[in-house]
């Protein structure tokens, strides 16, 4: 079995966010204010790993990282650089490795567990800057489409994967035959298959809304990617909470 970790959590989502916060960032197109919010944002988040860490227990790799994630957002929020925005999620990665291997209890999971996280580390990021990114467009509407366009097919592209690590042995697959038993006559095995089948539709249905020439056509897609969190969170952390059970 894989532990779910609420410090791995924030820590996977400030990693995954900063990383795909540089992503957007590295043409220098998008105005200052969108990464300052984005580091201030990540960065508390980086910092209530440390909280939840203390509280629930300590992976010490996996706090100083969070720590030293925190520093770097807060120090770029004032003296921003665009290419400087990858530091940040480099800094974090080890952390987030750390707490994978600490919520694996065998040699067994270890690689599983390591690959639940990366994978979804990056697909938590990709769907919130997305909808993050379109909220943007209302402060500067002259923005190119091609940047949240770009958001779209990275949660295109970690969507199958994500739901591809989550079925690996031991996975979504045993909870779905009852092999592992989610408490519910299997329901939430069910209700974890829509949520993913609806974040790929819901991303899907957001790049053909980003074909439309009007404005409105941006909102639709920050209104769709608003839904995607909820069914890419229910995706990640629904699998990993029946697993861990």
């Amino acid at each position: 079995m894989i532990r779910l970790d609420a410090a791995t959590v924030m820590l996977q989502w400030s990693v995954g966010g900063l990383g795909f916060l540089w992503f957007t960032t590295r043409r220098g197109v998008a105005g200052r204010g969108y990464g300052m919010l984005l580091r201030i944002v990540y960065g508390v988040f980086a910092l209530s790993t440390v909280v939840l860490g203390w509280r629930y227990g300590i992976v010490w790799v996996r706090e100083i990282s969070a720590i030293a994630v925190a520093v770097v957002s807060f120090g770029l929020v004032v003296n921003s650089k665009p290419r400087l925005d990858l530091l940040a999620p480099l800094i974090g990665v080890p952390g987030v490795i750390a707490g994978a291997i600490a919520a694996a209890d065998g040699a067994s999971s270890t690689l599983v567990a390591v690959l639940r996280i990366v994978v979804g580390t990056a697909f938590l990021g990709a769907v919130s800057d997305a909808m993050l990114l379109g909220h943007w467009y209302l402060v500067q509407p002259g923005m190119p489409r091609k940047l949240l366009n770009e958001l779209t097919t990275a949660v295109i592209w970690t969507w199958p994967v994500e739901v591809a690590v989550l079925l690996l042995p031991t996975g979504m697959v045993s909870v779905l035959n009852g092999t592992i038993d989610d408490g519910w006559d299997g329901v939430l095995g069910w209700f974890w298959v829509a949520s993913a089948v609806v974040t790929g539709v819901l991303a899907f249905t957001t790049r053909a809304a980003l074909r439309e020439k009007s404005y409105s056509a941006v909102m639709a897609a920050t209104g769709l990617m608003y839904l995607a969190i909820l069914t890419a969170f229910c995706t990640d952390i629904v699998a990993r909470a029946l697993l861990a059970a």
